[in-house]
């Protein structure tokens, strides 16, 4: 019998480089289909990536009187929430969509929140407009003129009046973790997408407010 001669290293060569390339096009294709599945089972996150393209840009402004905004690092679609309007009119959070708002939710119980109002009042004063509007919802779940009065009282005027006497709105947003006390703020984009959140109150009229708001704003 006659011993088979080894293969020349040259073909060896080969023989490696073909099977580390086959080794990458399967890595490849294998990322591609995770790829395309993972952006099938979350939609969120290619609609929502300009909202954190936004909030990473903003990030630097979080400073001052509004330091506690924390920016979204992940993408985050904001529950359709429900409410009504001054005139008892159904709306939800989609109403606003092609808009830029600052989402707050307040109570007259809430000492923090009575002195944030000002505050949002005069941020709705100076930026709002057809790109952007603070959407103050109340939540107060027992007497339904009492916030009515509050606001008459500290003088608040430029903010639409919303509410939800079942609190539901709260409750809707602390089950997707984004509230956990009272007031509770959200800067949502135009597609619905979280930019930003906070939890306590803020001098939101403030120079570093508006800046960041100007900043995150849907013309700007």
């Amino acid at each position: 019998m006659t011993e088979q001669s080894a293969p020349p290293r040259q073909a060896l060569g080969r023989l490696r480089f073909m099977s580390v390339a086959a080794a990458v096009l399967i890595l490849a294709v294998v990322a591609a289909v995770y790829g395309i599945d993972h952006l099938r089972s979350n939609p969120a996150a290619a609609a929502c990536a300009p909202a954190v393209a936004t909030a990473g840009r903003i990030a630097p402004l979080a400073h001052g009187q509004v330091a506690a905004l924390t920016v979204a690092r992940t993408a985050f679609r904001v529950p359709d929430l429900a409410f009504k309007d001054a005139a008892g009119r159904d709306r939800t959070l989609a109403d606003w969509r092609g808009r830029t708002v600052l989402l707050n939710l307040w109570a007259t119980w809430c000492v923090p929140c009575r002195k944030e109002m000002p505050a949002l009042d005069a941020l709705e004063s100076k930026l709002g407009g057809a790109n952007f509007e603070v959407v103050a919802v109340n939540i107060d779940t027992r007497d339904p003129q009492k916030p009515l009065a509050f606001l008459k009282e500290v003088g608040v005027t430029h903010l639409a009046y919303y509410s939800d006497p079942s609190a539901k709105v709260f409750e809707d947003l602390k089950t997707a973790g984004k509230a956990f006390g009272m007031p509770t703020t959200l800067i949502v984009d135009r597609a619905g997408c979280e930019i930003g959140e906070m939890a306590g109150p803020a001098e939101w009229a403030s120079a570093a407010g508006v800046k960041l708001v100007r900043a995150a704003r849907a013309d700007d």
